[in-house]
């Protein structure tokens, strides 16, 4: 027999040199973490939402406590109990003699060894199960959907919030068995229960009977999950078109999971029989016969009955389970509602009917004259350069689109705020004295009418009718209302604030005519953190590894420091359980800017619901350059149930619920009482500036290119499936964005403001659908679907920015613009509905420079209806090309547009400029409208106008283009003769989409 290994013994220097640096490393540990801590539970504080804070707390705490106890102290227990049943003689072998050697060292420290593997596996589990927090709240306070599940007859609320749950316990219940089984056998073969190699009975009498009792608790679960397989079976992804238990699922693999619960407690029963029995013979013919059975029944049988059965005729025997799958599907994603309308417009290849064109231009009152000309994504650089005033300052890369009504008209304006820029600081601006507690915020809230710039020398520009420093224009906005202290891209914190009487130190405002100076401010708002005392200045130095909180004299008892600044942060902070928007904007509210959010609620767990990977749901050409992608997490159920709002100026966070009838939110508002307010509460101005949110609609527009058929033969067979569209816009796959537009939906009076898409066939160009979801609080969330004839082949918005580019005049411009000092920039492309069978898109044209300071101007408007393409100045003139002379004028005058210096000079001198004929100047009190020569142009283009209405009606050719003709001189002496009767030239002014 060997002797024993002896463990050398360490030196009293070792000890305490390993012992200080434990000791060290644990302290940085600790005081790391609850500094964090601490700092975050300021923040709850500062904010009002510590029932947030110590609910996720306590519940983390809970659940880490319940696992790791369970987890380590079942291991240990069953370490205990093999050590404790040892044999006290065991047989002599080399094998035995060999593992003497361990069971000296081990048994002086075994207590210490078992406490150390159960502490191990303890803070492992407990880990674990503290990131399950929201699965246990879930569980706990589940709210019914009212709704059953077609198989099962369950409450959807089962599924979602309780099966999770059950799932948990069980994963637990596997890892707690087998750690302990792997526990019992190490210590068994160690002390000598278990002899591999020795002759003679192998296993003890006791290590026989714990090990039985363990595999038996193992079997046991294993039935208890075939059990809960039978309703994993509502989230299957057997059939390869939809999700949810198919004819096989049903037929086939449920009875078989049923089956083998029973084969599985059998097999459970024998192994704790052998406590009794003592031989593995009989529970190990039951386990191979329960993987035999989960073989033969769970695996080989239903791809039999998937293969001969089904296969063969998949069309009739999944009707049924796909009929579940687009019904649930659509109640999952909000879609059950969706209004379809059969739309029908001018067919490719057939003659523009001038006539009715012009009648429905005329008609339309809405729609075109709110035509849009600004892109909010495009115009980033034209808002710096035109309204930064000083390199602090800074807009997003992407701006908003929002709705105001002034004066009784609603108009929808490009928005932004004046935000701080920390990366446009000087190099002698960036020291921490400046990053931190001088530059300290933004002001000013910027807007523009969306369907208007600036005529004249400056043209192209947006007319900013709210801007500049301090803030004036249309949209009023008070002076503390107007600072931003929380916003998109402030990602750094800001220390504010000072004693009574003390100079003020942050910058607010340049001062002087030439903006040379500046004026300070001292903020006195509610938001931030109070200092208070050296004991939090040293926190927040230890947080942000920065001496300068204890040894700058910015910082002293009466400072705040302002963090989590991102609107977006501060609501998922606010509200944990919420996905955010990618998309905050800004709005004044009562003189003051808010930043409004949309939250959702998901799940991955609704039944036979499609599931998807939300950031990719949610993805298109734009998705990182000014909104922020969603997380890749697969979900299969999604509601806007909560709309958000930060304020800018002092950052108080509110939280309202929109969806009332969303059991998530009703769950997580029982977990979390008073967090959510009540949708009453809501100002109505706030309620006015709600939008739909673009996220939402471009995962349901993905849903809708699948699940908008209801016939079970025509999902299967795919022959009506549609497809989002790649952006035209940019050299790109990516998913062409939505679009906010303020116009009015077919059957419906007056504009609306919402939020839509084009929709094309299924791996074609060709247009299927067009998608509108609105904004107004009166039909907010109304989806409806415009849907056009399958068996004639419409534009889409890829084919219809090819003919934009092929055009002669467009080509030949694009090649001046696209030169070594400029670009054209093509913006959003949009889609209008006109009248009751039309659909007319259109696209600005911007161009900018390559220098460095350059930014992009409004060129020139591009329209396409049918076949026909125009290409002008302004939307009017290129109108005019597509619908015959007057349409621009017959359109864009119909809305309250008001008239400007430029509509009433008539078209530009352009010479690819339509003959379209000026406005008539206002009639004199004897009924003429002005100078005889006036009179007779404006007689003789009228009689121009009649006449080429008649020819088209009579398919009369020669007639038109003699009408033509006769049009174009007339309005070349009604030019002249207006000429000759101005007095002086007309002012630049703000032109609608029709100057």
């Amino acid at each position: 027999m060997r002797p024993p290994v002896s463990v050398p013994a360490l030196s009293r220097r070792a000890k305490v040199v390993i012992g200080a640096i434990a000791v060290l490393l644990v302290l940085f540990t600790a005081i790391g973490t609850l500094t964090n801590v601490y700092v975050d539970y300021l923040w709850f504080d500062e904010t009002g939402y510590t029932e947030v804070f110590w609910t996720e707390l306590q519940t983390r705490a809970l659940l880490f406590a319940v696992a790791g106890v369970a987890t380590g102290g079942l291991t240990a227990l069953a370490i205990h109990l093999a050590y404790r049943f040892r044999p006290t003689f065991r047989p002599m072998s080399l094998e035995q003699q060999n593992l003497e050697r361990y069971r000296q060292s081990i048994e002086p420290r075994r207590t210490l060894v078992t406490a150390a593997v159960a502490v191990v596996l303890g803070l492992f589990a407990g880990a674990t199960a503290q990131g399950s927090w929201e699965t246990w709240l879930q569980f706990r306070n589940s709210t019914p959907f009212g709704r059953t599940d077609p198989e099962f007859g369950l409450d959807i609320s089962f599924f979602v919030f309780d099966y999770p749950f059950y799932r948990l316990l069980l994963s637990f219940g596997f890892a707690i068995v087998i750690l302990a089984l792997i526990g019992s056998l190490l210590t068994h073969y160690v002390f000598g229960g278990l002899r591999l190699q020795t002759p003679g009975q192998k296993l003890t009498t006791a290590a026989m009977i714990q090990l039985s009792v363990l595999l038996g608790l193992f079997v046991a679960l294993k039935a208890v999950a075939y059990w809960l397989d039978r309703y994993a079976l509502a989230f299957s992804d057997r059939g390869d078109l939809f999700t949810g238990a198919s004819y096989t699922d049903v037929n086939a693999l449920l009875p078989a999971k049923t089956i083998l619960v029973f084969a599985a407690i059998v097999c459970a029963v024998a192994f704790f029989a052998n406590v009794v029995v003592r031989n593995f013979q009989l529970p190990a013919a039951a386990l191979v016969l329960l993987l035999i059975s989960s073989l033969v029944i769970g695996v080989a049988w239903p791809a039999i009955v998937q293969q001969f059965v089904v296969r063969p005729s998949a069309n009739e025997r999944e009707a049924d389970f796909i009929e579940r799958a687009i019904a649930s599907t659509r109640d999952a994603y909000g879609l059950l509602g969706v209004d379809y309308v059969n739309y029908a417009q001018q067919e490719t290849g057939e003659e523009v009917d001038a006539t009715a064109a012009l009648a429905e231009l005329r008609a339309d009152t809405e729609t075109i004259p709110n035509a849009r000309l600004l892109d909010p994504n495009v115009l980033a650089d034209t808002f710096t350069a035109r309204q930064q005033i000083r390199n602090v300052y800074g807009f997003p890369e992407k701006l908003d689109i929002d709705r105001y009504t002034i004066g009784g008209d609603t108009q929808d304006y490009v928005v932004a705020v004046r935000e701080l820029n920390s990366q446009g600081l000087s190099e002698n601006q960036d020291t921490w004295i400046n990053r931190h507690t001088v530059y300290t915020h933004g002001n000013g809230f910027v807007a523009a009418p969306a369907n208007e710039v600036v005529a004249g020398q400056e043209g192209g520009e947006p007319d900013f009718t709210t801007r500049d420093l301090p803030t004036r224009g249309t949209i009023e906005v008070s002076e503390d209302g107007a600072r931003i202290y929380y916003g998109e891209l402030m990602q750094d914190y800001s220390v504010v604030g000072a004693p009574e009487g003390a100079e003020s130190r942050e910058f607010d405002l340049p001062e002087g005519s030439d903006g040379e100076g500046q004026i300070n401010n001292t903020y006195d708002g509610r938001g931030g953190v109070e200092m208070g005392s050296f004991f939090r200045q040293l926190v927040f130095a230890i947080f942000y590894r920065e001496r300068n909180f204890l040894l700058s004299s910015a910082v002293n008892e009466a400072s705040k420091v302002l963090y989590v600044r991102d609107p977006m942060d501060r609501v998922e902070k606010a509200a944990p359980f919420l996905t955010v928007d990618g998309d905050p904007y800004p709005a004044v509210i009562d003189g003051r800017v808010v930043w409004m959010l949309d939250g959702y609620t998901t799940s991955e767990s609704f039944p036979y619901s499609e599931q998807m990977e939300l950031g990719e749901a949610a993805t298109d050409a734009i998705t990182g350059q000014g909104t922020t992608a969603l997380p890749d997490e697969t979900f299969n159920y999604i509601r806007n149930s909560v709309k958000a709002t930060v304020d800018a100026y002092d950052g108080s966070v509110t939280l309202y619920e929109w969806d009332r009838e969303d059991p998530v939110l009703q769950t997580y508002m029982k977990a979390f009482p008073g967090l959510v307010e009540s949708r009453d509460s809501m100002p109505a101005e706030l309620v006015s500036h709600v939008r739909y949110p673009e996220d939402l609609f471009k995962v349901q527009r993905d849903i809708l290119t699948r699940y908008h058929v209801s016939d079970p033969g025509d999902f299967y067979s795919g022959n009506d499936r549609w497809a989002v569209p790649a952006d035209p816009t940019v050299d790109t796959q990516e998913p062409q964005p939505p679009y906010y537009i303020l116009a009015a939906r077919p059957g419906e009076e007056g504009a609306t403001f919402q939020l839509t898409s084009a929709l094309n066939a299924f791996r074609r160009e060709n247009l299927s659908a067009f998608v509108s979801a609105s904004s107004a609080p009166e039909t907010y969330g109304q989806i409806q679907v415009l849907t056009l004839p399958g068996n004639t082949p419409f534009r889409g918005p890829q084919q219809v920015q090819q003919s934009f580019n092929t055009n002669d005049e467009v080509a030949r411009d694009l090649t001046l613009f696209n030169s070594q000092d400029s670009q054209a920039v093509f913006g959003n492309l949009l889609t209008l509905p006109i009248g009751d069978d039309g659909l007319l898109y259109v696209q600005p044209l911007y161009v900018e420079g390559t220098g460095e300071n350059s930014f992009p101007l409004l060129r020139k408007v591009l329209v396409n209806y049918g076949d026909r393409v125009g290409y002008a100045d302004t939307l009017a003139q290129a109108l005019d090309q597509v619908f015959g002379a007057g349409a621009g004028e017959a359109a864009t005058d119909s809305g309250d547009i008001p008239d400007t210096a430029e509509d009433a000079a008539g078209p530009a001198d352009d010479p690819a400029a339509p003959t379209t004929p000026a406005p008539a100047p206002a009639p004199a009190p004897d009924g003429t409208t002005g100078t005889p020569d006036l009179q007779s142009a404006v007689d003789a283009i009228n009689g121009a106008l009649a006449a080429l209405e008649a020819a088209q009606r009579a398919g009369d050719f020669a007639a038109q283009g003699q009408a033509l003709e006769d049009l174009q001189a007339a309005v070349e002496a009604y030019q002249a003769a207006q000429a000759q009767a101005a007095e002086a030239p007309a002012a630049p002014a703000a032109v609608s989409p029709g100057g």
